[in-house]
């Protein structure tokens, strides 16, 4: 299991009361998938308007919501491709807005080297997910990797309630891309098996 897949595991009995309330109420899990992204991209605004620590509260309100969804899904037996597919999408989103926001933000701060980190790690997190994505559509398992999203959001999280958003977007512009370099050097191994 990845640290990932173990986070996942180890939370999701914290997770079950909402499930069960939201299960409950009859939400399908596509209108939690849109809540999180909302709240993602609500966190991303709030952070181009200067508002980093609000931006990180919204973040960790809202980020866990990707992990409610598909439990949801599967507890409902709701679970289906375009669920999958409008998750991951969704996703992929949710991080635009957030780095379109920090990009903002240093913009307004005139920071050169804040607005470079983030177009970086923007970078670095679509290749991680669409190497994974590449790799799962010609067939080969591709979950390796030290950054998932879980924990790209955490650190992101963390950086901005602490005020540390500056050194958290130079370890994320690095830990991503070479996050996408070991999918990819995975990737190359399974296809010489």
């Amino acid at each position: 299991m990845t640290f990932t897949e173990r986070i996942k595991a180890k939370s999701e009995p914290f997770f079950l009361p909402m499930v069960r309330g939201l299960a409950r109420l009859r939400v399908h899990p596509n209108v939690v998938s849109v809540c999180g992204f909302l709240g993602v991209a609500m966190a991303g605004m709030a952070i181009g308007m200067g508002r980093t620590f609000l931006g990180g509260v919204l973040l960790a309100l809202f980020g866990p919501l990707d992990a409610v969804d598909g439990l949801l899904a599967r507890r409902t037996n709701r679970a289906s491709t375009f669920g999958a597919f409008l998750d991951s999408t969704l996703d992929r989103y949710a991080e635009i807005a957030l780095f379109l926001g920090l990009t903002f933000h240093f913009l307004r701060l005139g920071s050169v080297a804040g607005v470079l980190l983030s177009l970086l790690t923007l970078g670095g997190s679509l290749m991680v997910s669409y190497t994974r994505a590449r790799a799962e559509g010609l067939g080969l398992s591709c979950k390796v990797g030290l950054f998932t999203r879980f924990e790209r959001l955490l650190a992101l999280t963390l950086g901005l309630l602490t005020g540390w958003v500056l050194p958290v977007l130079a370890a994320l512009a690095l830990l991503t891309h070479l996050t996408a370099f070991q999918r990819i050097l995975h990737v190359y191994r399974e296809s010489r098996k």
